[in-house]
């Protein structure tokens, strides 16, 4: 169960290929599910230009990993991998990436929607996009 929160850009698919080659040699998985979200250019009928995604570092970690420990507790998972950005990012840029391995396809579905819903909902992130000249903060997830 791997979290990493990280200021600088990161390639979302070279990602998971890396933790999976690891994963590789160990053998034992059948399923992949993966999650990669990125920023859009519009949010509640405006268009965006930036969004600048604060937290608190330490806490913001503890928080994925309990979601992380919460879903290996649910299902059987074999390992879980959470990326998320920090920092300024643009439209296109990808911000998560949540990716779960089991034996099988229907836990590996199942946790891997809990990792990315109970993240949005629960872990410490702020997010202020540039609008225009102005700045907003984002007062709720999308769904």
């Amino acid at each position: 169960m791997t979290v990493e929160v990280r200021p600088q850009p990161f390639d979302p698919l070279a990602e998971l290929r890396r933790y999976e080659d690891a994963l590789r040699a160990h053998g034992g998985y059948g399923a992949t599910c993966s999650f990669i979200g990125t920023m859009r250019d519009f949010n509640e009928q405006a268009s965006v230009q930036a969004m600048t995604l604060e937290h608190y570092p330490g806490m913001t970690e503890k928080h994925l990993q309990m979601i992380s420990d919460e879903a290996r507790g649910r299902w059987p998972v074999l390992a879980s991998l959470i990326i998320h950005r920090v920092g300024e990012v643009r439209p296109g840029d990808p911000i998560v990436l949540v990716a779960v391995w089991s034996a099988h396809r229907g836990p590996a579905f199942e946790a891997c929607r809990y990792l990315i819903e109970e993240l949005k909902v629960r872990a410490p992130f702020w997010k202020k996009e540039q609008v225009g000249d102005d700045t907003r903060w984002v007062e709720q997830n999308t769904k």
